[in-house]
């Protein structure tokens, strides 16, 4: 029972990690990002969009798949028409994810403008001993 339970967590985490690398590189494109922020204006066709971003309609159907594969874009098909809107991803485990990490960096540079401070401290202490 032990082997089973680990093999599942190892499984989440692969699922996880594969989540926050979809996420983060459909993310890393500014094309991607101001399709997300017109999406959460209102729906807008591909055909739309890429005008919108001056782009061809197979530019902008590879961006938005990318979205879509990250679970922050659906799309549907009604006629001819490919119409684009919000996922429901809410991307509450990203932000977790940036959290922990930020509060991580924050506690190091702490740390180091601590040992700044102790060596300025010493060095001070140093020069008025040399003085005397």
């Amino acid at each position: 029972m032990q082997i089973i339970h680990a093999r599942l967590t190892v499984n989440h985490m692969v699922h996880f990690q594969a989540r926050l690398d979809a996420t983060f590189a459909a993310l890393s494109d500014v094309t991607r990002r101001g399709v997300l922020e017109q999406l959460g204006g209102s729906d807008a066709s591909i055909s739309d969009l890429a005008q919108r971003f001056h782009m061809t309609l197979t530019g902008m159907k590879k961006h938005v798949s990318v979205l879509e594969q990250a679970g922050l874009v659906i799309t549907e098909k009604v006629g001819r028409v490919r119409t684009c809107r919000l996922g429901l991803r809410r991307l509450e485990e990203e932000a977790a994810w940036i959290e922990r990490h930020r509060q991580l960096w924050n506690a190091r540079f702490d740390a180091l403008d601590e040992l700044v401070e102790q060596l300025k401290s010493k060095e001070r202490a140093d020069a008025q001993r040399k003085r005397k």
